[in-house]
């Protein structure tokens, strides 16, 4: 805690702190890079519900948009409080998220169609109610390691069967940077210390949320363009003003 500001929130109740100093610019956000990082994390999803719901998605990316938004709204309360109950808020989130990846990605092939949401919904309902009772720890971090690897065959298939160029390149944008922000992320956690005596903290930590704002909209707008695809909806990848990716579709008179 930096000299002469004291915590709003008294004291950190969380099980993980990351390399930042706490309270150094204002007595009611522990870590503020952390905090503000977040912000692209809303701003992205927010652009894309927009456009999901101006050209009529189907719900399931206007869902998944808005989780998107819950988990960057999460982890700035958590990195602003360093509060158990508001890390919860932030982990919780995590795995929903990628509850509902695992249903958009493998959905389209699942010929059961209720029992996979049904399944999804009661997995992450249980493991909300277990995770506000025991604080899991490493073994929240492997579990959703391991949710995050069930997303990459699918998403390898997806990039592979796709040959529009601007598609493909969305799918790489996206591995480009949850590459690099895993990579920032790890570097925080491993050499904390070392960064610790540096006079200037690049804030590892934050780059990751800023990293994870793009990677989840590059994200996102892929699978927006390959699920138009198996609709029949003639997707096209355009850019705004030049530089904004976002997909763009032509339904038929049908639908």
């Amino acid at each position: 805690m930096a000299d002469g500001i004291s915590s709003f929130w008294g004291p950190v109740t969380s099980t993980t702190e990351w390399c930042e100093q706490n309270y150094v610019y204002s007595s009611y956000i522990a870590e503020f890079f952390n905090t503000v990082s977040n912000i692209p994390g809303i701003l992205f999803p927010l652009i894309g519900l927009v456009n999901a719901l101006r050209q009529r998605f189907e719900k399931r990316f206007s869902v998944l948009y808005i989780s998107n938004m819950i988990l960057a709204i999460g982890s700035m309360l958590f990195h602003a409080t360093l509060q158990k109950v508001q890390q919860q808020g932030d982990e919780t989130p995590m795995v929903w998220e990628m509850l509902l990846y695992i249903y958009i990605l493998y959905s389209p092939d699942w010929h059961y169609r209720s029992t996979m949401p049904t399944f999804l919904f009661i997995y992450g309902a249980v493991f909300a109610i277990v995770h506000s009772q025991i604080r899991l720890g490493i073994a929240f971090k492997v579990h959703y390691i391991v949710l995050c690897l069930l997303c990459i065959p699918r998403m390898y298939k997806y990039y592979i069967y796709t040959e529009d160029r601007s598609a493909k390149w969305l799918a790489k944008l996206y591995a480009i940077t949850i590459l690099l922000g895993s990579l920032f992320w790890l570097c925080d956690r491993l050499f904390c210390k070392e960064i610790s005596r540096w006079h200037f903290n690049p804030q590892g930590h934050a780059l990751w949320h800023a990293f994870m704002g793009f990677s989840s909209y590059f994200a996102n707008t892929f699978l927006m363009f390959c699920r138009a695809q198996q609709r029949g909806w003639n997707p096209k990848v355009v850019r705004f003003m030049g530089l904004f990716p976002y997909v763009k579709i032509q339904k038929p008179k049908a639908q």
